[in-house]
């Protein structure tokens, strides 16, 4: 008969057998409804043969009837392959545990490379990784992704414009470029300094020039505050020296800012309260490992990590997936008017301080309009706001008489 796949699953041997008549012996072994197979005769007195596992317990009687011999030559199938497994136990639980091993360890953080950082940032740099948890013996698969570390890195390491991350095996390489400022040029070219925008000025240093204006002046926009002339106040400009007027005029601006507050809000607000859901990923097949379950949650949000895993330095197919479940608590608030106009000034005052220079200083404020209207409070407010409001302005001697006019013009029409 012939052999099939079911011969691989039960087990089958290889038969020898010997006597002076063996077929004898295969025609018991058909009465009795014993499959054989591939049957080939070696010499006068014995045969070859394959017969199932199962049915070579049954053939004793029949060698008693027959006066044959039979050896067992080959053991072939499952249940012999799990013997000989179970006689090398030994040895295959040595490489079973060396291949785990080598797969955990293929899979953890052994080494940090910082590329291009001086001594001082490389410190700042190797505590805020440590913080993050990027440390020797680490699992990869507990640690951020490489964007979401190369983000928070670049933002809090002071030192750095831009920090560079990448994973190599069971390396981080961090690569720095650090912030440069640049010397200041030394400005050779004959300029004046004029006001940005209209200013009551509240202050003037001059390292270089003339000055133009003095403190409680008002100025408007493109009016000279500092001259690149310097000399005599009676001598033609022909006669005075041109330089590169250098100075700090600290002008008081005023600003409005209109902002409404609803007295009625809707708050969302996570309790604290999180599960964590573990999965093996196989192809697009997810297996969980842990935390399982249903959600006993009403309202939630969920947060999705996934890092593949490696042998050595190949990719596996196999992902670590980990969802983070963390409760939500929607709640309304409602603002009392002064509640809202407390919460409305510090907005407007938040949304100023994005749009000044950085050195900018708010001295006064005061709210001009408050109205409440449909639920909500609107407030229009009033800044007064100290900054610096020079501008450069280069010396064309063709167009000074003109400039000059215009300003003495618009000095003494406000005077009036």
């Amino acid at each position: 008969m012939k052999n099939n796949w079911t011969n691989h699953i039960n087990g089958y041997v290889r038969v020898r057998i010997d006597g002076d008549y063996p077929e004898r012996f295969l025609n018991r072994c058909i009465e009795h409804n014993i499959d054989i197979w591939q049957i080939k005769r070696i010499g006068d007195k014995r045969i070859v043969c394959y017969m199932d596992f199962e049915d070579a317990k049954r053939i004793r009687p029949l060698l008693r009837m027959t006066e044959c011999k039979v050896s067992f030559v080959q053991r072939n199938g499952l249940p012999f392959l799990f013997k000989r497994i179970i006689n090398r136990s030994g040895f295959l639980a040595g490489i079973v545990a060396f291949l785990a091993i080598m797969f955990v360890l293929s899979n953890m953080v052994w080494n940090v490379e910082i590329k291009g950082a001086s001594p001082q940032v490389e410190h700042e740099l190797r505590q805020v990784i440590t913080e993050m948890g990027i440390t020797r013996g680490t699992f990869q698969f507990s640690l951020p992704s490489v964007e979401l570390i190369q983000r928070d890195v670049t933002e809090l390491v002071k030192g750095a414009t831009w920090v560079g991350v990448r994973q190599k095996g069971t390396t981080f390489e961090f690569e720095v470029v650090e912030q440069q400022l640049p010397e200041e040029a030394e400005r050779h070219s004959p300029r004046h300094l004029v006001a940005t925008k209209k200013a009551i000025i509240h202050k003037i240093f001059v390292e270089h020039g003339q000055a133009e204006v003095k403190p409680n002046d008002f100025v408007r926009k493109g009016e000279r505050l500092v001259s690149g002339y310097i000399g005599k106040k009676d001598a033609e400009d022909e006669e005075k020296e041109l330089v590169p007027a250098q100075a700090v005029v600290l002008g008081e601006i005023w600003y409005k800012s209109e902002v409404a507050i609803p007295l009625e809000n809707k708050f969302t607000t996570l309790t604290g309260e999180k599960k964590q859901k573990h999965y093996l990923s196989i192809y697009g097949i997810d297996i969980p490992l842990w935390g399982f379950g249903k959600v006993k949650f009403t309202d939630y949000t969920e947060f999705r990590h996934e890092r593949p895993l490696q042998f050595f330095r190949w990719l596996l197919p196999i992902n670590y997936k980990r969802t983070e479940i963390l409760e939500t608590l929607e709640y309304d608030r409602t603002y009392t008017k002064e509640e809202a106009v407390k919460a409305g000034r510090e907005r407007a005052r938040t949304d100023l301080m994005k749009h000044l220079p950085q050195d900018a200083e708010i001295i006064g404020e005061k709210v001009l309009h408050e109205t409440v209207e449909n639920g909500k409070v609107n407030l229009r407010i009033h800044y007064q706001v100290i900054e610096d409001i020079t501008s450069e302005q280069p010396i064309i001697k063709e167009i000074e008489s003109i400039d000059r006019n215009e300003n003495d013009t618009a000095r003494s029409q406000e005077r009036q």
